[in-house]
């Protein structure tokens, strides 16, 4: 019966692991593999990582497309634009989210799956389709447009469209359900009581939710921060459809270097620098996880 246990439970990791390999760890060392070789016109577009002389083969590694990437001012402006714009977003879903997940955690036990329902509906749409829809909401002759123009609010069209102002409201829009939910899932474990001890101390409510409800969420706060900010860094649907053509976000700039210009190796360093930056906040969260459960091991008598 034990033998059959552990290889049961051998059978259920091995399955995701095997999954993992496959779809991630492959693919990645594949584009690692082609981001150290050079441009040439073959098929495949790049150098072999080996090479023969004289019968003999050798290794041949160059760096020269990760020197590229940091001597060429195009990409270090993509990569702290992306950052900037994944970062606001995230602040702006945070400001949001956070409201409403609380809302959602207070709620009746009736009203509850109703809410979350609601949160959830946007996903039953193809993610294409609500992104083209705001393009007929923020045109000048849009559906915003009209409406301010019909009340007298404005006397001629804003332009809302191509700006970074569309941008955050595609993604913000997007990927605020991904923020909702793990704080939802955090506040719904808060034990009220402790907000009615504060109010019989005599807290009024916007103290004790400083030193009560946000301290105790923010585990919901960063793995909802890091649910946005990771797929809003390497976007490229919202910001081709919405955002400026003069600045361009990493995930455009990944593509054209893919389709376009054929530069496979300038790509993949694109591709591998973009993942090393999203490693980053990964580990930092991962660490403060391991933290939390450190704690609450020592705390447990």
């Amino acid at each position: 019966m034990r033998l059959t246990r552990t290889s049961g439970r051998r059978l259920v990791a091995g399955i995701p692991t095997l999954w993992l390999l496959l779809l991630f760890l492959v693919p990645f060392l594949i584009v690692f593999r082609v981001s150290f070789s050079e441009v040439r016109l073959a098929i495949p577009p790049y150098t072999p990582l080996i090479a023969w002389h004289h019968g003999r083969p050798s290794l041949e590694l160059h760096t020269s497309a990760y020197a590229f990437l940091f001597t060429d001012p195009l990409y270090i402006s993509s990569y702290l634009y992306s950052l900037k714009v994944a970062a606001v977003s995230t602040l702006l879903c945070l400001l949001l989210g956070l409201p409403m997940a609380y809302a959602i955690a207070r709620a009746s036990d009736a009203t509850r799956p109703v809410l979350l329902m609601l949160v959830v509906l946007p996903f039953w749409t193809s993610f294409l389709l609500r992104v083209y829809a705001w393009i007929g909401l923020l045109n000048t002759n849009g559906v915003i447009n009209n409406v301010l123009l019909t009340l007298g609010i404005i006397h001629e069209p804003l332009v809302m469209m191509q700006t970074d102002f569309a941008v955050y409201i595609g993604i913000v829009y997007s990927y605020l359900p991904f923020m909702i939910l793990p704080l939802y899932a955090n506040l719904e474990k808060h034990d009220i009581t402790l907000l009615e001890a504060a109010a019989d101390l005599g807290a009024p409510p916007w103290r004790a939710f400083l030193r009560i409800t946000l301290p105790l969420a923010v585990p919901g706060i960063v793995a909802g921060s890091l649910l946005v900010f990771i797929p809003a860094v390497g976007e490229y649907v919202i910001p081709t459809l919405l955002g400026r053509t003069d600045q361009l976000m990493i995930g455009r700039v990944l593509t054209d270097e893919f389709f376009e210009n054929r530069d496979w190796p300038v790509a993949s360093a694109v591709a591998i620098l973009m993942l090393l930056l999203l490693v980053v906040p990964i580990l930092l969260f991962q660490r403060y996880q391991r933290r939390e459960v450190e704690a609450e091991a020592g705390e447990t008598p």
